[in-house]
This record gives structure tokens, C-alpha cells and sequence, in this order.
């Protein structure tokens, strides 16, 4: 069997017996470099090479946790929280009831695409936003399930549509500076308009999620809500806004200087001068961010580590020359292959932004020997790329909403936020996908 095939399913099979997301990268990379024929010490070593990427992103996420934080500290999202409560408790019948889960949906899915662009702190906004909201969402028996993929949904489809924050380093530093790379002149490309198609496959899957799926209520248990603690932040309509300046500097000087991390510090140092985070809280709080994601740090370090051992063992190329010796000239099931290899590496490493290298090199030049257009390949490796960050155990955008989701243990990471955003998104990423390769 394909070493990478077999280190991918090794993971995802002891990650769905609910084997620890690190424990079932570390056992999968062991595994996939063994079967590729490596020796222990070269697998190991690959892996220790592999964890330096990770370790950047993880220290890119405490920098951004903190500033998470720092807004936590003005009351914003208590705000918010206190907010929805009191008109649950106004309710008066059930039709109420539904226009506060949707104002609750609507609410996280704003919150979740911002966090990309205009507010870029990724994932880091989910544990202080989302557990305040829990017991409010429990009164109304919201299924966490749907708030999964609504907040997976907003962590991923901007960055593969718009080109600003997350979005400008996925599509422009990464997409088509690497189809570039390999031979496509990709100057004069909109690739708003390569990814228009893959973005409505995932905007379907997301109706189909809130008006099908999880429509339906479902019960938690209410005193192991009120078990979490729930910190009372007093805030005022100063605190809230200078939050609301700090996010319009931070989204201010990520564009003017190309660069979120300084975007975040900025809004940080602003939270520091106007008091709302006295300085010297600011060394404490800065831990705290650290610590909140610390978790999902680690995983994403693990993840690097195993994605490199899959490379180190060339049996990427393989799958994919394995997959072009068996069709042919046949257009449609090859775009359909590279769809679905792309879904396997990244549901393997975990990231869409990792992935995308590791394909183009090996896609391109297929492609363009196939016949596909300049756009429909720019289609093809970032959909190919973004399959599978979705329904990844190891993916960001699955680990943040259970770190949120799971705080009272009611919300298992496998079976309630990775199946349900695989089934939501990579079946309908796939089929547009396929779809935008053939019409483009």
C-alpha cells in the first residue's frame, strides 16, 4: 500500500477510536515512513525536521491569542453573551426562539469571517466568544454541530475567496505565486474568479447544514454548563469601544503594512494605552493567550512533523503518478483524481496553506499537458489545497471550534465538529470543484 495512504488512514482511524489528535499524528508518521521503507532513526528525524514550521505557526497563534484576549478583557463578547441571554429571556413563543439561533448563527458567521480579514486572529476569538454564549445556546437547544460548521464555514471560505488577510496569503503569497512557479503565467489571473465555483460548493454545504442537518433541537445538560466557570467581565461603553477602535487599527495596519502579526500588536499595544489592559497585566495576559491556545499549537506542531515525513517519503509523487498512469486522457477523471488527492494529503497534514506546495509542483504540469486552462488550474490546486482542512482532525479549523465547543465536555472534536464539517464541506468542495476545472 502507499506509504501516504496508509500513515493518512493509520491517523484518522485512531483519531475516530478518540485517540488523542497528537498521539494519532506521531503513531501515523511513524507508521507511513516504516511502510515507505525508511529506517526508525530516518523517520524520526524526518519528523523532528518537520516540527520547526509548526512551532512558527504555534508562536503566531500566541501572538494572536493575546490580543484575543486583550478584546475578551474589554467585555465585548460578554457583551454580546449577556445580550442574546436577555432576549431568550424575553421569549414568549418558539418562533422567538428561532430568530435568536439565527441572530446567534449570524452573529458567530460574521464574527468567524472576520476573523480572516478584517479582524485577524484566526481561531483565537472561538474560546472567549463561543463559551459565553453555551448556556444560552443550551436554553435554546441549539445543536452544537450546526455552530461547528458555521464556524468552520467562516474560517475557511474567505481565504479561499477573498485575497485580503488570511485570504491574501493563501491565494496570492502561496496559490499563485506556487502554479507560477511551476510554469503558468498566472499575472494576469483573477483568482476571485477561479474560486468563485468552490466557494458556492461551500456556501451549500453550509444551508444544507443549518436548514437540514442540525435544524433540530438537541439537549445538553445544563449543570454541567453552570460547572464551567464563567468569568464576569465588567465592561462599559468605553471598553467596548476602544475594542471596536483597536479592531479597526489592527485591521488598518494589517493592510498597510502587509503583515497580521503587527496588525495584532498594534490593537494590543492600543488596549495597553487606553488602559483597558493595564501594563502591568500586559505580561500576564500575554501568557494567558499562549495558554489558551497552547493545544491546538501543539497539534498544528505535530502536524508539520508528519507532513514532512510523508514527503521525505516520496510516495506523494506515487499517489498522484499512480492516479494519472490509470486515466489517460480522460479530462474529467483527472480532475476528479487531483481533487480527491488533494482531499487525502491535507486531511493527512492538516493544512490547506501546506498542502498547496507539495501538489502545484506535481498538478501543473499535469494539467497543462492535459489541456486545462490557466484558470481551471488555479481552480484545481486551490480547491485540491482546501479539501480536507474541513474534516481534518489536525486542521485549525476543526480544533477551534471544539476548543470553544467542548469547555463543559458535551462536544467530542471527532463525531460532532470533524464528520459533520467533512460531510458539509469536502462533498460539495469536491463537486464544485470538479465543476470549476471543466467550465473554466
Amino acid at each position: 500500500m502507499n506509504a501516504v495512504v496508509a500513515a493518512v488512514l493509520i491517523m484518522l482511524v485512531l483519531s475516530l477510536c478518540r485517540i488523542h489528535v497528537v498521539v494519532a499524528l506521531i503513531v501515523g508518521a511513524i507508521s507511513g515512513g516504516l511502510i515507505a521503507g525508511m529506517s526508525l532513526d530516518a523517520t524520526i528525524e524526518a519528523f523532528n525536521n518537520g516540527l520547526g514550521g509548526g512551532a512558527t505557526v504555534a508562536l503566531s497563534y500566541a501572538t494572536l491569542g493575546a490580543f484575543a484576549v486583550a478584546i475578551g478583557k474589554s467585555g465585548l463578547a460578554h457583551a454580546l453573551a449577556d445580550r442574546a441571554l436577555a432576549l431568550v429571556g424575553r421569549q414568549e413563543d418558539g418562533s422567538a426562539a428561532t430568530g435568536i439561533r439565527f441572530l446567534i448563527v449570524g452573529l458567530l458567521l460574521a464574527i468567524a469571517i472576520s476573523s480572516q480579514n478584517i479582524l485577524p486572529i484566526h481561531i483565537a476569538f472561538i474560546p472567549l466568544v463561543v463559551p459565553p454564549l453555551l448556556y444560552v445556546m443550551a436554553k435554546l437547544n441549539m445543536d452544537r454541530r450546526l455552530v461547528a460548521c458555521v464556524l468552520t464555514f467562516g474560517l475557511i471560505t474567505p481565504y479561499m475567496f477573498l485575497p485580503v488577510g488570511f485570504g491574501g496569503i493563501y491565494l496570492n503569497e502561496i496559490l499563485l505565486a506556487n502554479v507560477a512557479d511551476n510554469g503558468v503565467d498566472a499575472s494576469e489571473l483573477n483568482v476571485m474568479s477561479a474560486m468563485a465555483l468552490p466557494a458556492l460548493g461551500m456556501l451549500v454545504g453550509l444551508l444544507i447544514a443549518v436548514f437540514f442537518s442540525y435544524r433540530g433541537e438537541r439537549k445538553y445538560n445544563m449543570e454541567a454548563i453552570a460547572k464551567t466557570e464563567r468569568v464576569n467581565v465588567a465592561y462599559s461603553p468605553r471598553t467596548l469601544v476602544m475594542a471596536l477602535a483597536a479592531i479597526v487599527v489592527a485591521f488598518v495596519v494589517q493592510l498597510w503594512l502587509g503583515s497580521m502579526i503587527l496588525g495584532a500588536l498594534a490593537g494590543f499595544v492600543l488596549f495597553n494605552l487606553s488602559g483597558v489592559v493595564k501594563w502591568k497585566e500586559a505580561d500576564d495576559l500575554f501568557t494567558e493567550g499562549m495558554k489558551m491556545l497552547a493545544m491546538i499549537g501543539f497539534i498544528m506542531i505535530a502536524a508539520n512533523g508528519f507532513a514532512e515525513v510523508m514527503r521525505e517519503t516520496g510516495d506523494i509523487a506515487t499517489l498522484v503518478e499512480g492516479s494519472v498512469a490509470a486515466i489517460g486522457e480522460n479530462k474529467p477523471l483527472a480532475a476528479f483524481l487531483m481533487l480527491a488527492v488533494g482531499l487525502l494529503i491535507t486531511m493527512g497534514i492538516g493544512s490547506s496553506f501546506s498542502t498547496i506546495p507539495i501538489i502545484a509542483a506535481l498538478y501543473v504540469p499535469l494539467a497543462l499537458q492535459m489541456g486545462f486552462s490557466p484558470l481551471a488550474i488555479v481552480a484545481l490546486v486551490g480547491t485540491a489545497g482546501a479539501l480536507g482542512d474541513a474534516g481534518s482532525p489536525a486542521s485549525d479549523s476543526t480544533l477551534g471550534p471544539t476548543a470553544g465547543l467542548n469547555v463543559d465536555g458535551q462536544h467530542n472534536h471527532i463525531w460532532d465538529t470533524v464528520v459533520p464539517t467533512f460531510l458539509h464541506y469536502n462533498l460539495p468542495l469536491l463537486g464544485f470543484g470538479w465543476l470549476a476545472a471543466m467550465v473554466l
